[in-house]
């Protein structure tokens, strides 16, 4: 196969996974860009749940007994989370009926005002706009077989990045003349190729990573798809031995961090607390009342997954790398929307060269 002959099969690869991916894309992209702020966005479309009236704070049990009035009767409390400075109490409640599911656990948040422990808002987590967004980011909305589309898509979108810069590459002088704007009349066309070049790599990274986290079986060393999905987390044990009050107080005796979270003994397993604060991570055994620093957890988990996750949602990757997720999620719809208009331009181009040659 000849260059001209290989550069013509890339074309045709490229181009139809556009046009057949576009209408997919878009919703992926955009619904990804999102999620990189997803707690801003949630402030901006439930600004109740952070209308608070102070920073002051209240004991434990109360925030507990208000919560636990705005909950059904049969919902134990699986944890609560305090502000670091300004902003609302959270506490968390096993959602009652909800039974074993792959994913997170089903919860009820109530948010609580920190100086009255006035109930702000009540929200099931499989409810809600940026719930719908993760969905749709990570399964299209489509059961069952959703996060696997997903994870092909990524591996498509892996082979257009490919692609698309081996059709960037200029096929006369150095690859700077690459960067020039002017590389075609149109002005689509010369987004398409200046756009496509900026965010090749990054979008090879999320398409990889994404599909990693969506199909982890698709790679060498990811877990195996064989099986039902298992469900994650456990309910949360009603009546612990150790009151709240007291978790908090030892782990203030252990540490001198502010702590941001306790979470409650999980029924079926070492029956634990866990301390989350500015400093380390702890566990209290709700029997003996030992307390104990754990492990730090990051983001996504330990090993290749973790580091998978991490660079797919840029938790903990700094503000750098989480604006070229942004960009990363926006340029995708200009390249899908240009390569459209390229290709609908291109039809009408050899439909009127056939009418002129049949004359």
């Amino acid at each position: 196969m000849t260059k001209l002959q290989l550069r013509r099969a890339w074309f045709q690869v490229h181009k139809w996974i556009g046009l057949i991916l576009a209408i997919l894309i878009i919703p992926l992209s955009l619904s990804g860009a999102l999620l990189v702020w997803d707690k801003p966005v949630d402030r901006l479309l439930n600004p109740a749940r952070y209308d608070t009236s102070g920073t002051d704070r209240l004991s434990v049990s109360a925030y507990l007994d208000a919560a636990r009035n705005a909950l059904p009767a049969a919902a134990p409390i699986a944890g609560i989370s305090f502000p670091e400075g300004a902003g609302p109490v959270m506490v968390q409640a096993s959602t009652p009926g909800a039974g074993p599911r792959p994913g997170p656990p089903a919860r009820t948040s109530v948010w609580l005002d920190p100086p009255t422990a006035r109930v702000l808002a009540v929200a099931d987590s499989r409810s809600g706009a940026v719930r719908v967004i993760h969905r749709l980011h990570g399964s299209l909305l489509v059961p069952g077989v959703g996060r696997k589309i997903v994870g092909w898509i990524g591996v498509a979108m892996m082979v257009s990045c490919a692609t698309g810069l081996w059709l960037w590459w200029p096929t006369v002088g150095t690859w700077t003349r690459g960067l020039r704007w002017r590389r075609h009349r149109n002005v689509d066309t010369n987004l398409h190729h200046l756009f496509g070049f900026w965010i090749a790599l990054p979008l090879f990274v999320l398409s990889l990573t994404g599909a990693w986290i969506s199909s982890p079986g698709l790679f060498p060393g990811g877990r195996s798809e064989g099986g039902p999905p298992r469900p994650r987390g456990g309910q949360p044990i009603a009546a612990p031995a150790t009151a709240p009050e007291a978790v908090l107080a030892a782990a203030r005796r252990a540490t001198a961090a502010p702590v941001h979270a306790l979470t409650w003994p999980v029924a079926g397993r070492d029956p634990a607390w866990t301390i989350a604060t500015a400093g380390p991570t702890l566990s209290l055994d709700d029997r003996s009342g030992v307390i104990a620093t754990v492990p730090v957890r990051r983001h996504g988990g330990p090993g290749l997954s973790g580091l998978m996750r991490r660079l797919h949602d840029g938790e903990g990757m700094g503000a750098i790398w989480q604006a070229i997720i942004f960009i990363g999620g926006i340029l995708p719809v200009v390249l899908a929307v240009t390569g459209v208009i390229m290709w609908w331009r291109a039809r009408g181009w050899r439909a009127r060269s056939r009418r002129r040659q049949r004359r």
